[in-house]
C-alpha cells in the first residue's frame, strides 16, 4: 500500500510546486489508487490460487483462498466489488481533475483507468497472465511510475510537463525492484510452477545485477531532474532515502537464501514511500 500511494503522492506535490494543488483531486487520488492496490492484492491471491503457484511451497505469506479461508466463489465478488468501488472513485477522480468537461480528455482518462483495473487483474488472472510471462516488471514501471506520477499531475494541472517523466520513472523503477525482490524470493517455486518471471528467465545472479540497475537508477533520474529545476537545497531533502537504498542493496547482495529476502520488501517498499514523502516535503518547503 506505501508503495501505491507513493505515485499519487508525489504526482499531487510537483502539481503543488507549480502552484497548481486540487484537494479533491488529491482526495479521489488516493482513494482511488487504494482501491486498485486492495483489487490487485486480492486479483493475485485469486489468481496464483487458480494456476497452482499458490501452493505448500509458497514462500511468502499464507494467501487466503490457498488456505481456505476465503472460497473462490467469494474472492470472485470481493474483486467484483473493488472494480466497482475503483470505477465510481476513479469517474469522480476524472470529473474533479479535467476542467471544461473536455471530452477527449476525459475519454482518455477514463481508458487510462479501465487499463489499470485490467492490468490489476491480468497479472495473474486468467489463460494467459502477463505476469506468469516476464512483462509485470514493465506494467509495474508503467503504472506505478510513470502513469501514476504524470497522470495525478494531470489531473491537478491540466498540464503534461515531459521533464516530469524523470522522477516518475525514479517512483516506477523503485516499484519494479519491489517486484523484482518479491520474485527473486519466489524463485524457486515459480520455476516448479511455470511462473515465468524475469528472475526466472534470467537467473539469480543476472537478477541481483538487474536489482541494483532499478534501485541505482532511480535517484539518478531524480537528480538530474533537480539539476534541470533548481530552486534550493530543499529538493536534494529525497537523497536521504539513498541510504536505506545502500543498506538494502548490500542485503539482497550477500543473501543466498531466497526466503530471507521476504524482511527487504517491506523495506524497500517503504523507502520507495519515503523517496516521495521527502521529495514531497521539499517542494512544500520551497513554496511555504
Amino acid at each position: 500500500m506505501p508503495l501505491a500511494l507513493s505515485s499519487a503522492i508525489l504526482g499531487s506535490f510537483l502539481a503543488y510546486a507549480d502552484g497548481r494543488f486540487n484537494l479533491a483531486v488529491f482526495v479521489l487520488a488516493i482513494t482511488t489508487t487504494i482501491f486498485l492496490q486492495i483489487l490487485s492484492n486480492l486479483a493475485n491471491d485469486f489468481g496464483d490460487s487458480q494456476h497452482g503457484t499458490d501452493n505448500v511451497n509458497r514462500v511468502g505469506p499464507e494467501r487466503t483462498v490457498q488456505s481456505g479461508k476465503i472460497a473462490k466463489s467469494e474472492m470472485k465478488r470481493l474483486i467484483a466489488l473493488f472494480v466497482i468501488l475503483s470505477l465510481v472513485s476513479g469517474g469522480l477522480l476524472i470529473f474533479s481533475g479535467i476542467n471544461n468537461a473536455n471530452a477527449g480528455l476525459i475519454l482518455l482518462f477514463f481508458g487510462l483507468g479501465i487499463a489499470s483495473i485490467i492490468a490489476a487483474i491480468k497479472y495473474t488472472v486468467g489463460r494467459s497472465p502477463y505476469g506468469y510471462s516476464g512483462m509485470g516488471d514493465l506494467f509495474v514501471f508503467i503504472f506505478f511510475g510513470l502513469l501514476g506520477v504524470c497522470g495525478t499531475y494531470f489531473l491537478h494541472t491540466n498540464q503534461f510537463e515531459p521533464l516530469l517523466l524523470l522522477p516518475a520513472a525514479s517512483v516506477g523503477l523503485l516499484s519494479a525492484g519491489v517486484l523484482n525482490l518479491n520474485n527473486m524470493r519466489d524463485i524457486e517455486n515459480d520455476a516448479a510452477s511455470g511462473k515465468r518471471t524475469l528472475v526466472v528467465r534470467m537467473g539469480s545472479k543476472n537478477a541481483k545485477l538487474y536489482h541494483a540497475l532499478l534501485i541505482i537508477l532511480s535517484p539518478v533520474l531524480s537528480v538530474v531532474y533537480v539539476i534541470k529545476t533548481w530552486q534550493s537545497v530543499y529538493q536534494l531533502m529525497f537523497l536521504l532515502s539513498v541510504f536505506p537504498l545502500g543498506f538494502h542493496l548490500y542485503e539482497v547482495y550477500q543473501n543466498h537464501v531466497p526466503n530471507k529476502l521476504n524482511n527487504q520488501l517491506k523495506v524497500l517498499a517503504l523507502t520507495t514511500f519515503f523517496y516521495s514523502v521527502t521529495y514531497s516535503i521539499g517542494v512544500f518547503l520551497i513554496k511555504w
